[in-house]
């Protein structure tokens, strides 16, 4: 019995992971709005974009790093691209920035969220000034971007695709130990809280719009890697696949993306087992080193 309980279970897992009704056709001529777009997986999502031949709306804080990017997209095909540089810790530019999409675009089908910031230089953790900037920069921001696209993929019956990485404030060692990862990680957590909320709400009103949370590991870059030295015993997930299936999980329409997959695990045992979660997660973190750098 527990032979056949064992097998059944295991089918079921392979099954969930192995079900793939991606359709690539399905992204060409889509509306797309990407958030931190000049580098690291961003800029990945952009080139995927691009060669499935959506059209495209890019935002970054460097201007220079997106038109290298918006270059690389039209040499791949993208049918349209379009960049505006914008910081989000300005509480006016996610505003500007849906505007300027739906003014190029017409409307959108796509609203990928992957900014992220840590405190800048200069700037002292646990302070205010520090609290109101990430707080902007890495949950405000977020929520402002949402709300203004919002009728706009009601009316596509469109997708919103949000990327997060389970280390993430462990690719900035100077953050790692600190007030500002924990701030970091408050944003992340009231993060959750405002899309499974938005989603119920969804629901409740029949609203066609999806919602896909994304949990990826760490990008498979030489900056990445170089940053994450001494910190983290994690290999790098490579860009280009972690990239690829953000774009699966939010063309089909998926809940949820966990690249690699054993993120599920970890996102599992935090909802059931919160202690074992740590000790997991403390396995892959050299504390002692985040804490000194």
């Amino acid at each position: 019995m527990k032979v056949l309980l064992l097998t059944g279970l295991g089918a079921l897992f392979f099954a969930y992971y192995w079900d793939d009704n991606f359709d690539p056709a399905s992204l060409q001529g889509a509306r797309v709005l990407l958030t931190g777009a000049s580098a690291g997986v961003g800029e990945e999502l952009a080139y995927h974009y691009a060669r499935l031949g959506s059209h495209l709306v890019l935002t970054a804080h460097t201007e220079a790093l997106l038109q290298k990017v918006v270059g690389n997209c039209r040499k791949l095909g993208a049918p349209k691209v379009f960049y505006i540089a914008a910081d989000m810790a300005s509480p006016e530019a996610p505003e500007s920035v849906v505007q300027f999409a739906l003014d190029k675009l017409g409307g959108l089908d796509y609203l990928v969220l992957n900014h992220i910031g840590g405190v800048p230089a200069g700037t002292r953790a646990r302070t205010p000034q520090a609290t109101r900037w990430l707080m902007q920069v890495n949950f405000l921001s977020y929520v402002q971007l949402t709300s203004r696209a919002l009728p706009s993929l009601t009316d596509s019956k469109g997708s919103l695709v949000v990327v997060s990485s389970l280390l993430g404030a462990c690719t900035r060692p100077r953050l790692c130990g600190t007030g500002s990862g924990e701030l970091d990680a408050a944003a992340k957590f009231a993060l959750d809280s405002f899309f499974g909320s938005l989603r119920r709400e969804l629901d409740v009103q029949d609203v066609n719009v999806a919602i896909t949370m994304c949990v990826l590991g760490l990008r498979d870059r030489a900056s990445a890697a170089e940053a994450v030295r001494g910190v983290t015993r994690v290999k790098a997930a490579p860009g280009p696949k972690a990239a690829l299936a953000v774009i699966r999980g939010g063309a089909t329409r998926a809940a949820g993306v966990f690249y690699p997959w054993r993120f599920h695990l970890l996102c599992l045992l935090r909802r059931w087992l919160p202690r074992p979660r740590a000790w997991f997660i403390r396995q892959d973190l050299n504390v002692t080193a985040a804490a000194a750098a």
